[in-house]
């Protein structure tokens, strides 16, 4: 297949308006009152560019929106974007080293004034800055520059030809803001512009009136928002914080609240939840994989501040694949799948499990085998030379510092697997932290997934769209959290192998979809199966909440679970 070809093929019949409501519910904007939302891990920003959370991402989502989104299929639906660019009508270039994205007319931001080309290439600057530590900065791989044709057109040049030219400003990852909020935001500057951070000015169906991160945010509808009778909700209480447990029974049991997101409670506790009567679990499956990253580098807190868990420090005993590969050997996947998730999980080797065309058939990890783990170990000259159940070698033991969020199942997978560890010889001290702080960002907290001040950490992520390029690319050598990307960053275990960067590049030139397929599962095999940097355990199922009076709302894996919450409704 050609690449020109698959370019028009790709995205034909999707160049069309967010859907309406399903029943053919209309009416006033703001008519059916206040909507409250639970996410049990609180909103800390409301800047994806500042913060890799899902629930920084998708709080946000519903201010400000990209030029386009995917939908439930993850097909490429146009939001701000007039139509989604293809080779076919003349938005991509020929050659695939550039899209030209037009504006719909007439659009305002929430304050009223016009959104433009200007904020479009503004946006590129700002996560593009070198000096600024986007935390969506693979978006923008291969950019050489962003360029304002007219107030309502946009042109991205890349490097080289780009058969998947959809990172920059698609999905909940890579949204609009607004240049003359941000313009002083730049560089180093960006997490020292608290108003702008906490309360974008956007173009979405709402408006942030109150936050207090790490709590809860208050919206009142967009009066600018594009169309005059969205959304139905006036109003949105988004609270955060608290568990899982008490989210679901918010939504599920005593219909406080409207809807819940991330419900990782075990099968059977939903079902008992759900006998209430005033909500129903949802769920859909996608790219969403709970995994386990190993620090490639030295997390010790006796080195000096600004050396830990950098790459000028590499990790005493993590550095040695035979000593991740029988982490990996000894954890049981499926009896995982069981305890937390049920229907809604399926053990996987893959950091990439979809679509089909991607996936690789890794397999040898779904068996576990603690016996080949301790021989693996006994080879790779790992003993317990002292008698205390602790294997070593050249003085330095097995001990490991493993950290996630607070959350049941999570607590429960760590009781598992440090079980299984200990049984292999690894002695294991278990942390788990809040989630608001744990996936917050904030460069001087010393308990961010970012900052890695841990041997092992675990936790879940995905990519938004159907194609994995740039999230393959975030494991691209420099890309790691460090002193002076303010620790963000998306290379969260600090691996690096030219290698892998020069099939990156491939991918990136490559348009055949069968080719693009290969390359993508020779990347996931690299940083799973063949050096086991990433020990992937469950391909989750994404589990929600929603009340039996919430209408219009369909789950999506693709890009925030909130895409299309102006269609949201109350059924009467």
């Amino acid at each position: 297949m050609k690449i020109r070809t698959l370019l028009m093929g790709a995205v034909a019949m999707t160049a069309f308006a967010p859907t309406a409501f399903a029943d053919g519910h209309t009416g006033e904007r703001g008519r059916d009152g206040q909507l409250n939302i639970i996410y049990w891990q609180a909103p800390s920003i409301l800047n994806p560019f500042l913060s890799g959370g899902t629930k920084d991402l998708e709080s946000a989502s519903l201010v400000i929106e990209p030029l386009g989104r995917y939908d439930e299929t993850g097909a490429l639906v146009a939001y701000l974007a007039a139509e989604i660019p293809t080779v076919e009508n003349g938005g991509v270039s020929a050659d695939l080293k550039s899209i030209t994205w037009k504006l719909q007319e007439g659009l305002l931001w929430s304050d009223g004034t016009p959104v433009t080309s200007a904020d479009i290439k503004f946006t590129a600057e700002y996560c593009m800055h070198p000096e600024g530590g986007c935390a969506q900065a693979s978006k923008f791989d291969g950019v050489t520059a962003v360029d304002a044709i007219d107030d309502l057109t946009v042109k991205v040049t890349f490097s080289d030809a780009k058969p998947n030219p959809y990172g920059p400003f698609m999905g909940a990852q890579s949204p609009i803001i607004q240049a003359a909020q941000f313009a002083n935001c730049l560089g180093a500057k960006a997490p020292e512009c608290t108003d702008a951070n906490f309360m974008p000015i956007g173009t979405g169906p709402f408006m942030v009136t109150d936050f207090r991160p790490n709590d809860v945010i208050q919206m009142e509808a967009n009066p600018n928002y594009r169309d005059p009778m969205k959304p139905a909700f006036a109003s949105v209480n988004f609270k955060g914080g608290g568990d899982a447990t008490a989210a679901g029974r918010a939504v599920l049991e005593t219909g406080e609240y409207d809807y819940a997101w991330n419900l990782q409670l075990a099968p059977d506790v939903l079902a008992k939840m759900a006998e209430a009567g005033k909500g129903v679990p949802i769920s859909a499956f996608g790219t969403l994989v709970e995994r386990l990253e190993m620090n490639l580098t030295n997390p010790s807190p006796d080195l000096p501040e600004g050396e830990r868990a950098t790459i000028a420090h590499p990790h005493p005993f993590l550095s040695d694949f035979n000593v991740r590969k029988a982490l990996s050997m000894a954890i049981d996947r499926p009896l995982l799948v069981e305890v937390g998730y049920g229907q809604a999980g399926r053990p996987t080797c893959n950091l990439v499990p979809a679509p089909a065309l991607y996936a690789s058939d890794n397999e040898e990890c779904l068996t576990q085998d603690l016996d080949g783990a301790k021989a693996l170990l006994d080879e790779a000259g790992w003993v317990d030379s002292d008698g205390d159940g602790v294997r070593d070698k050249d003085g330095v033991k097995l001990a490991i510092l493993y950290q996630t969020s607070t959350n049941a199942v999570r607590q429960d997978f760590q009781a598992l697997i440090k079980d299984w560890w200990n049984q292999i010889g690894v002695e294991v001290e278990l942390r788990n932290l809040d989630a608001s702080v744990f996936f917050g960002g904030d460069p001087g907290s010393p308990d961010t997934f970012q900052k890695f001040y841990a041997d092992v950490e675990m936790y879940a992520n995905n990519f938004d769209g159907t194609d994995p390029q740039a999230y393959l690319s975030a494991y691209r050598c420099g890309g790691e959290p460090k002193p002076s990307s303010q620790w963000q960053g998306e290379n969260i275990n600090r691996f690096c192998d030219p290698a892998y960067d020069a099939l990156l590049d491939e991918l990136s030139r490559t348009g055949e979809l069968s080719k693009r397929g290969d390359i993508a599962k020779q990347l996931n095999n690299m940083i799973t199966r063949d050096t086991m940097t990433i020990v992937p355990l469950v391909d989750r199922g994404r589990v929600s909440g929603a009340s039996v009076t919430l209408g219009g709302v369909i789950l999506n894996t693709w890009d925030s679970e909130l895409w299309n919450i102006a269609d949201w409704y109350r059924i009467q």
